[in-house]
């Protein structure tokens, strides 16, 4: 039972996960809002999520280096694996929709929304469980 208990994540790593979270809400909130509006404008689905999520990308690595990790090492280094990890995210976003809305004839609305937490479950699970692990 002991050895369990010296598994639990760490105070600092319980306050970067909700920080996290906060700032991953609030981006995806805001970013479907407008994907919403641009859609809804005539913005195609597909490109309109490509550059919502290419900024929306931007805006978390800034937020996330300097509040959730308090992190000022190597910049380059840093980023490089955030553009990967989220390459990866972006990927998953892009294939659900070409495969929900232009194979099977869902609402790009529905399929986006569900991307949104299907990308985020992925990116956390490929964030905490790298962290969490060291």
């Amino acid at each position: 039972m002991r050895k369990s208990l010296g598994k639990l994540p760490k105070k600092k790593t319980i306050i970067e996960l909700v920080r996290y979270g906060v700032i991953g809400l609030i981006t995806n909130f805001l970013g479907y809002l407008i994907y919403l509006l641009i859609t809804y404008y005539g913005g195609t689905p597909k490109i309109t999520m490509s550059v919502l999520y290419a900024v929306g990308t931007a805006i978390s690595f800034i937020s996330n280096r300097k509040w959730t990790f308090s992190h000022d090492g190597n910049l380059m280094s840093a980023g490089a694996r955030y553009i990967f990890a989220h390459s990866l995210g972006y990927a998953l976003n892009l294939s659900l929709l070409i495969i929900m809305v232009d194979h099977l004839g869902y609402p790009h609305q529905w399929v986006q929304v569900f991307s949104i937490f299907a990308v985020a479950g992925f990116r956390a699970c490929s964030r905490w469980g790298h962290h969490i692990q060291h």
